[in-house]
């Protein structure tokens, strides 16, 4: 394993509380990556000064600046960012590439942790350790009800075999979904790991507001090309989880507001049928991704 060499790309806007923590865990790690490429994107705070100070300290520690847009851009400017990372490693040298956010804790072992599972499934295309966050001195799992396929978009990395194969990602809502989606389509498997812990240092979706990253996640959800039934059936099991009432809402706001302003769904039918013909067998009781 000490010959597997990982890079690892973190966008970052205005995260000059909570990226010290990040690059400390980063720096700590048993296996550190070959690159690390910080991503500044247009932070208005110090975010800037903390990832050139971790470049001066650390040489396997790159920084990119990118001028400020002047407003956060949900969904597709985080993949804006995070190929601007990718222009510094495009040697042919690496096996695994990381997608890491900047508000992240974790212990010294987890890319070590990781890389091990990839080792032992040789299908396994996308995994990442699971998100957890600190309520009242215990630690909750974010998102506990995500199907078993979904790897948080804070912990992604990716078998260069199979980022090669699925194209690498989309500049749209939703790409965190599509690429494992598509993945699963071409044989590969994703799933993340329960065993490896990430501290989540801010709440989900704090940045965009509660009502706006369901609303987010609704209309990402309408671009992938989810099946109308399945996502009624969605909205539905979401009234009864927290947050009551508004989660659904955001959901069916979002996508139904998508269909009626003609927004553009992914432009590949194959991985349209693809999904919805699982959705369909989940909905029917068959073993589907969403099982």
């Amino acid at each position: 394993m000490n010959s597997t060499r990982y890079v690892v790309i973190t966008p970052v806007r205005n995260e000059g509380k909570h990226l010290p923590q990040t690059i400390e865990s980063m720096a700590c790690q048993t296996i550190r990556p070959a690159i690390w490429v910080i991503v500044n994107d247009g932070s208005s705070d110090n975010t800037g000064h903390v990832a050139d100070a971790a470049a001066a300290k650390h040489s396997w520690i790159r920084v990119v600046h990118r001028s400020d847009r002047g407003f956060r851009k949900s969904g597709g400017g985080v993949i804006e960012a995070f190929y601007d990372g990718c222009a510094l490693v495009q040697s042919p040298d690496w096996d695994f590439l990381g997608k890491l956010d900047g508000d992240l804790a974790f212990g010294p072992g987890y890319f070590e942790g990781c890389l091990a599972r990839f080792r032992a499934d040789a299908k396994l295309g996308i995994g990442g350790g699971r998100v957890y966050s600190k309520v009242n001195g215990s630690f909750i799992e974010d998102a506990p009800g995500d199907p078993l396929f979904h790897v948080r978009g804070a912990t992604k990395i990716y078998r260069r075999a199979t980022w090669e194969a699925i194209g690498g990602l989309l500049r749209v809502t939703g790409w965190d979904t599509l690429d494992e989606l598509k993945a699963n389509m071409l044989g590969w498997r994703s799933y993340s790991f329960k065993e490896l812990k990430v501290q989540q240092l801010k709440p989900t979706g704090s940045a965009d507001g509660t009502w706006k990253n369901w609303f987010k996640n609704g209309q990402a959800n309408y671009i992938s090309g989810y099946h109308p039934l399945f996502m009624v059936s969605k909205c539905i099991r979401r009234l009864f989880c927290k947050p009551y009432g508004i989660g659904a809402a955001g959901l069916f706001c979002g996508f139904v507001s998508s269909y009626w302003n003609g927004v553009p769904r992914v432009a590949d039918e194959q991985l349209i049928r693809y999904i919805r013909r699982q959705q369909m067998h989940r909905l029917l009781l068959r073993d589907s991704l969403w099982r």
